[in-house]
């Protein structure tokens, strides 16, 4: 066997079957590029879900890790640490709000918030012990702890996996009337992406958000929008809301804001909201730690410029006007998206969506599959125009083949 084949087989023996990745075995990566164990290149299009928007080994992130490395990077929230204040302040004011709660994980960020716009409920809003609901989109995507894949509607995110954790309501995605309809007095939270990722990064109708921020405030709910796949420069905008003027009353984030280096995510809120904690109601070991803060604040400072947000505008324009040439031919039924982030519609004829990323993956292009025929693009922000078409290139002799 190949040293590739050799590395899948002890993978496919020894770990759990949670994933189906693509028959590659990475062993270095620069920028918007991946190697692979025997040499071969390939063009990153996926950027880890946008953990990776500032591209693979990104110079200033690295040494913003090495450089904290040799100082610390734990204490535990036990005690204060150097980094701990700065990165709260300088993420409370990219977001424009005052308080920040630090995790690790997307979902721990979503799990979080669901603890406190419930605890707000209770504590501000005065909705009866037990009874607080959440609104929620269907087709989301939000983690997959037990709690999350409880309002989940896709049957590989959810079955098997009951009994599952009551409070939530589910409504079509993008209908205004469904949502107005099933808030009562007792929905404490309207939680959405402002896109859908994983559902094929869907854009919801012009007037959405914006009508979705009126119906919380009328209704005194919390407006929680989970910017972890969307946030951070993906669309041409720091955060995915700002394309609708939308400023919501709680963030989420994570994945680029440990820019691929480490893990890190965020409740982003008022301190009206956020404090509704207590010392010992919520909190994580490695949450906020000095590492997970020197890069974060790194990140932030890369954004607090604009170009990387100037250059996913710029590029996304260009990524799709050339995937909209590509559509009415039969070839692709359609093409959704925003900034550098592009779901692709191929026409199931011409085969499933991981039919088409195994073709680009033997042409030395990256992109993965969601929901049958549809695949994602999204290249780490510093990819070059010249790359970018040469992927583009490499899709066209996959589709015209």
């Amino acid at each position: 066997m190949s040293i590739t084949e050799t590395a899948i087989a002890s993978a496919e023996a020894h770990s759990a079957h949670n994933y189906h990745p693509l028959p590659i075995v990475v062993a270095s990566a620069e920028g918007a590029w991946m190697t692979d164990v025997e040499g071969r290149r390939y063009l990153d299009l996926l950027a880890g879900y946008s953990a990776l928007n500032f591209g693979h080994g990104n110079r200033r992130l690295i040494d913003a890790a090495k450089t904290q490395l040799e100082r610390v990077t734990l204490t535990s929230r036990a005690f204060h640490h150097d980094r701990f204040a700065d990165f709260c302040t300088e993420l409370a004011a990219l977001c424009g709000m005052e308080t920040v709660l630090p995790m690790n994980t997307g979902a721990e960020a979503v799990e979080t918030a669901v603890k406190t716009a419930r605890k707000w409920g209770y504590r501000v809003k005065g909705v009866p012990d037990g009874m607080a609901k959440i609104i929620v989109a269907s087709d989301n995507f939000h983690g997959r702890t037990t709690t999350i894949v409880s309002f989940s509607t896709d049957p590989e995110a959810r079955a098997d996996f009951g009994p599952y954790t009551p409070g939530f309501e589910i409504v079509p995605y993008g209908d205004l009337t469904a949502m107005r309809e099933a808030m009562t007095e007792n929905t404490v939270a309207v939680l959405i992406e402002p896109i859908q990722g994983e559902a094929g990064v869907l854009v919801p109708p012009a007037g959405y958000l914006p009508g979705v921020r009126e119906l919380t405030r009328e209704r005194n709910v919390l407006f929680v929008a989970d910017e972890i796949q969307s946030g951070l420069g993906r669309t041409g905008k720091t955060f995915a809301l700002e394309h609708e003027g939308v400023v919501p009353d709680m963030y989420l984030l994570g994945k680029a804001l440990g820019g691929g280096v480490v893990p890190v995510s965020a409740v982003v809120s008022s301190a009206d909201v956020l404090g509704v904690f207590r010392p010992g109601e919520h909190g994580s070991t490695f949450g906020g730690n000095p590492l997970a803060c020197a890069v974060a604040l790194e990140v932030i400072t890369m954004l607090r410029t604009g170009e990387y947000q100037q250059r996913a505008a710029e590029l996304g324009d260009h990524l799709h006007r050339e995937l909209g040439l590509l559509t009415g031919g039969g070839a692709v039924e359609a093409v959704r998206g925003r900034g550098l982030w592009a779901g692709v519609d191929i026409a199931p004829a011409l085969g499933t969506g991981r039919e088409i990323s195994e073709r680009l993956m033997e042409l030395g292009v990256l992109v993965k599959d969601t929901h049958g025929s549809t695949i994602r693009i999204a290249p780490p922000l510093v990819i070059s125009k010249e790359d970018l078409d040469w992927g583009l290139d490499r899709l066209r002799s996959v589709l015209n083949a």
